[in-house]
């Protein structure tokens, strides 16, 4: 893994060119502390996630033959237990970034298949070169999907496009990612990273991180709450903190003023502007170091 901050934007690049960035249980530990790294760094606005040479992520690393995914029941140090199992490291992974209080963009680039692909569900934005090819590829390797992924797929896609490419397996290009909506964009592959940094630099100069945390998890948790009533009493609390706050007078100011804002707010520790952390871990998730 390598971890960069410049601009106020952190580059998060999986780095195992050689083997197309497949995914390793050490990948899964290093991803879980990035994102927390970058969550509790004030300096950072916006993250990126992208690959390092050919791919994005070519899925888990086979390496183990045909005991890759075998589940020996007891979890490896760092992996911890949930409902009794050992964690899937997909999960891992993944959900640590569900829970940044800053806009994720995955700038994904050649293969992203398997984890590669539910590995950027919790991300906010997926960009994809046009060489980007995805796959949720899993019941053709006998196993279901993982990295919470039939929970982030169908809300992203839709269930019925979600089950065609689960029920499938198989491999598709940037192009049905795009009508499929799991992407926002396909841009050549030499505009990839520039058009991601393009964008994070637009949400850097021009917004205010307190504001686009707490909006953030105000979207994501509101995806599964059974009423707009439970969105309109947690968007009326959040508004009554941040319009009396330093931001709101800000951006209010930088709008009169014809000029850009210089928005003094700090995410600082815990929830935002009132709106609880998202997602909260069950009670039954043993703690461990990877998240």
């Amino acid at each position: 893994m390598r971890y960069e901050v410049a601009d106020r934007v952190a580059t998060v690049t999986l780095h195992r060119p050689e083997r197309l960035n497949a995914f390793t249980t050490t990948m899964a530990a290093e991803l879980a502390a990035v994102a927390r790294a970058a969550d509790a760094d004030d300096d950072v606005r916006v993250v990126v996630v992208t690959g390092a040479g050919r791919g994005f992520c070519a899925g888990a690393d086979l390496s183990g033959g045909r005991d890759t995914f075998r589940d020996r029941g007891v979890a490896a140090p760092g992996q911890g237990t949930v409902d009794g199992v050992p964690r899937d490291w997909g999960g891992i992974a993944s959900l640590p970034f569900a829970a940044l209080r800053r806009p994720v963009i995955a700038a994904v680039n050649g293969p992203a298949v398997g984890i590669g692909a539910t590995l950027t569900l919790p991300m906010d934005i997926r960009i994809a070169a046009e060489s980007a090819r995805f796959g949720f590829v899993f019941g053709r390797v006998g196993i279901v999907p993982e990295a919470a992924s039939s929970w982030f797929l169908p809300r992203v896609v839709g269930i019925s496009q979600a089950m065609e490419w689960v029920a499938t397996g198989r491999v598709f290009d940037a192009q049905e990612a795009l009508r499929g909506r799991l992407v926002s964009r396909v841009v050549p592959d030499a505009d990839l990273l520039p058009t991601a940094y393009e964008l994070a630099a637009e949400i850097v100069e021009n917004t205010s991180g307190v504001a686009v945390g707490a909006a953030r998890q105000l979207l994501w948790s509101m995806l599964s709450a059974p009423s707009p009533w439970d969105a309109h009493r947690a968007e009326s609390r959040a508004l009554a903190e941040l319009g009396g706050g330093p931001d709101a007078a800000e951006g209010v100011a930088a709008f009169l003023g014809k000029r850009p804002p210089d928005f003094p707010g700090r995410l600082g520790d815990g929830a935002v502007a009132g709106v609880p952390l998202w997602p909260a871990p069950p009670e039954d998730v043993s703690p461990s170091p990877a998240g």
